[in-house]
């Protein structure tokens, strides 16, 4: 291993940390390129060959990645770089070369207020019991939600939580609670076998990195049912399709089983995306959140799931709304531009005939109302979703 390669890659994320950049891409055919603010911009250095992509893949790369890169192709882990600040790795094939992505792993948990998480988060993960999912698409800032609930629960109650991640990316210290993080490929092959153990170490909570098949599914809404409060990520965009994609996973001769199932242990749906400022000063993230009420219960369980919807948009006083009424909020308080949030909204042709109203002094006069009580409850929230912590 060339120690002028750990030098380059010690210089490059260097460049990351003073960037405040989110990720360093490297590839064969280009120079470095570092994703800010989420804009990708090219360093001004070398083009990058074959052999610079390899050495600085070797130059951080453990053991078994590189055999698991060899035999499957891709492999990801998480590297300490400096000063606590951690990356997380995925290494790849590309047309016969090599090709990197590192996340960088903030270093510091964000606050309940500083994400500008839901009033009815925590109220659901102090629960006794049962399933809370957060879903959204890569980059959407899942990881950092789940360990600021973590932190929360860390300063504040006493619980054995297991986690069990791919990679550890957040590190937790015991505090009021005993944390033990367990990582797939180093310390259990598999999320559905580390769930199985789980339930023999005692645990009040447990984190599913990723419930990415049938076994883990089927593990974590079991685990709910039986008295322990799962966490668990999808990559969905609302509430509805979260149910919808896990009753989807069984086969049919299963599913109704499984939504009587579900019913009962899910407590809750954190959907979330991430936008960049209009100001430019990083990202902010806009949420969507389900709290399982007896009525959503019974859509669930009578596979009505197309009313979910409007049982959340009625649910206000559970804590409940929708995608786009926050990204409606965060165009209408000057947050975000509107392409902007029209590009994540869930109905964008409904989100741009509602913001067009709102643009010609149009909107519905009770419409209003409820838009400045919820501008009143939020104007403390939304504040800085660095944009380090797109995960």
């Amino acid at each position: 291993m060339p120690s002028s390669n750990t030098v380059l890659i010690d210089k490059l994320l260097t460049t990351v940390i003073n960037l405040k950049a989110s990720d360093l891409h490297i590839s064969v055919g280009q120079p470095p390129v570092v994703r800010h603010q989420g804009r990708m911009r090219r360093l001004d250095t070398k083009v990058l060959d074959g052999d610079d992509t390899t050495a600085l893949m070797k130059s951080i790369t453990p053991d078994r990645c590189q055999q698991e890169l060899q035999e499957k192709g891709g492999a990801d882990f998480a590297i300490e770089f400096t000063d606590g600040v951690r990356f997380r790795v995925a290494v790849f094939k590309q047309k016969g070369t090599i090709g990197m992505v590192l996340r960088r792993i903030p270093n510091k948990f964000l606050s309940f207020e500083e994400i500008g998480m839901p009033e009815a988060i925590k109220r659901l993960i102090t629960r006794p019991r049962g399933l809370l999912l957060v879903t959204g698409p890569t980059g959407s800032g899942k990881t950092t939600s789940l360990a600021s609930m973590i932190n929360f629960l860390n300063q504040n109650y006493d619980r054995h939580i297991i986690t069990l991640e791919d990679p550890i990316e957040y590190y937790h210290t015991h505090q009021k609670c005993t944390i033990n993080q367990r990582e797939i490929g180093v310390d259990v092959p598999g999320f559905a076998e580390g769930l199985r153990r789980a339930l023999r170490m005692d645990p009040d909570v447990i984190l599913v990195g990723e419930m990415r098949d049938l076994e883990t599914i089927h593990a974590a809404i079991e685990a709910a049912e039986t008295g322990h409060v799962v966490f668990g990520t999808l990559h969905t965009s609302s509430a509805s399709s979260t149910i919808n994609r896990i009753i989807d996973v069984f086969p049919k001769d299963q599913q109704d089983q499984i939504r009587t199932q579900l019913s009962t242990a899910l407590i809750g749906v954190l959907s979330q995306t991430l936008l960049p400022r209009r100001d430019n000063s990083g990202l902010v993230a806009a949420y969507e959140m389900m709290v399982v009420t007896p009525a959503i219960q019974n859509l669930i369980r009578e596979n009505k799931t197309y009313r979910i919807d409007s049982s959340i948009q009625t649910g206000r006083k559970e804590g409940m709304f929708l995608l786009d009424e926050m990204l409606f909020r965060l165009w209408r308080t000057g947050v975000c531009e509107k392409e902007e949030v029209l590009g994540k909204a869930q109905k964008p042709g409904e989100l741009a005939n509602r913001i067009m109203l709102a643009e010609r002094g149009e909107l519905d006069t009770d419409e209003e109302d409820e838009e400045d009580e919820d501008e009143d409850e939020d104007e403390d929230e939304d504040e800085d979703y660095d944009d380090e912590d797109e995960d």
